[in-house]
């Protein structure tokens, strides 16, 4: 039986879900809501939002989907899957209650402190003038984090005094990214790595793991962003590092939230560091990461119409096969991103770049006009290459990116760099 899957999202991340799903051999027809023009080569896009939660249930009902995959964090945080489950619709994602740990640090903090799971110290702030305090008698670096959901662009690493001052005005008294908390952690070093797991309830089933690159520039400068590029396997992390973290992190924490009364279901994203005293949780994401899952989905061999049921049914979960290639990715994003950035630039060559073989092109802000993409977004494509290993994969991107024209773009040509991938 051919299924009818509806997605929901519209970045790169969901257009590698609906790539991923279009390889199945039991999905016959996908949907994707709202989607962008990429997606819409693989999927009908629906004129919805994520949000939208009530609208995008009734066309579900009214148009037989079987099964629905939730992509961003701002659709279960607003409870799709809820309002998905009371009306007897099947869906993967967690529940409104187990969003939170990615809708509050606050939460996830407390929870991990609680369960006993390695992570940095910390406090939590909302009075201006107490957290400036905080900060003022500790130490530079500072990591601070807007409690509640940023785009991926509410965490700054002060350097200093008058940069930590500025973070926290915006976040506390400007209420750039709404009125919430802020936490205040200790600065951690060492490696970062993605680790994406399965989950339903206590039971956890990882993902290969990844690395995604945050700074919007070569060397690591420059502002954070939502990621510029990312890559699978992780030389740096040992198959020890990576047994710990299932053990120590992501079994605990999927065990504390069945104690807390809000069990998870879907993917539990651990960003995870690599420091000298072990590795340490970083933030958690309560589905996909973007821009890893682009390099993550290609690499899964199991079929993925049957690990989404097994998740959304509570049924055994089919064998995770993953293929022994690597893949790296590069952003292009719009020139100014992650500030302001023009939209409206034509993108062309994206047909000759997807022709270059082992190549993956997946679109994340782009729109479509007489037969023609244009820039509609700050991080407007990934560009996904496969190889025998990260070296390989890296020149097939590289290859393809090559071929696409767009005089507002820019990428970082370092992707993987501390792979020894360059």
């Amino acid at each position: 039986m051919e299924h009818k899957v509806l997605v929901v999202g519209g970045g790169g991340r969901c257009h590698a879900i609906v790539d991923a799903l279009s390889r199945s051999r039991k999905v016959g027809k996908i949907y994707c809501a709202p989607g962008n023009a990429g997606i819409a080569a693989q999927a009908e896009c629906v004129p919805l939002k994520e949000t939208q939660t009530e609208k995008l249930r009734d066309f579900a009902l009214e148009n037989g989907v079987d099964l629905t995959v939730v992509g961003p964090e701002v659709a279960l945080a607003a409870g799709i899957a809820d309002v998905f489950a009371a009306a007897g619709l099947r869906i993967f994602g967690p529940s409104k209650a187990a969003a939170t740990i990615e809708s509050s640090k606050d939460f996830a903090k407390r929870l991990m402190e609680k369960y006993d799971v390695p992570t940095a110290a910390f406090r939590t702030f909302e009075d201006y003038d107490a957290a400036l305090g905080y900060v003022r008698s500790g130490t530079f670096p500072a990591v601070l984090k807007y409690d509640g959901l940023a785009a991926g662009k509410g965490v700054v690493i002060a350097e200093d005094l008058p940069q930590a001052e500025s973070a926290l005005k915006d976040m506390l008294l400007d209420d750039k990214f709404g009125k919430g908390r802020v936490v205040v952690e200790e600065f951690l070093t060492g490696p970062e790595f993605s680790f994406m797991c399965f989950v339903d309830g206590e039971k956890v089933w990882p993902m290969t793991v990844s690395q995604d690159h945050k700074r919007a520039y070569e060397g690591d400068k420059g502002p954070n962003t939502g990621g510029m590029g990312a890559y699978s396997p992780v030389p740096l992390i040992t198959e020890k590092d990576i047994e710990y973290s299932l053990e120590k992190i992501m079994k605990p924490v999927a065990a504390g939230m069945v104690a807390e009364g809000c069990p998870f279901k879907g993917v539990l994203y651990g960003g995870l560091m690599k420091t000298p005293s072990g590795v340490k949780v970083i933030e958690f994401n309560c589905r996909f990461g973007d821009p890893e899952t682009e390099v993550v989905l290609p690499r899964l061999e199991s079929d993925i119409y049957d690990v989404f049921s097994a998740i959304a049914d509570g049924t055994p979960m089919p064998e995770l096969k993953w293929s022994a290639k690597a893949t790296l990715g590069f952003v292009l994003a719009s020139k100014g991103y992650p500030g302001q950035y023009g939209k409206g630039y034509p993108v062309c060559g994206l047909d000759e770049a997807a022709a270059s073989g082992n190549v993956r092109i997946y679109h994340m802000g782009t729109s479509m006009k007489d037969g023609c993409y244009f820039t509609s977004g700050g991080r407007v494509l990934m560009v996904v290459g496969t190889g025998d290993d990260l070296r390989a994969a890296r020149e097939c991107a590289l290859e393809a990116v090559g071929k696409i024209r767009c005089e507002n773009l820019f990428y970082r040509k370092d992707i993987g760099w501390r792979a020894g991938a360059l």
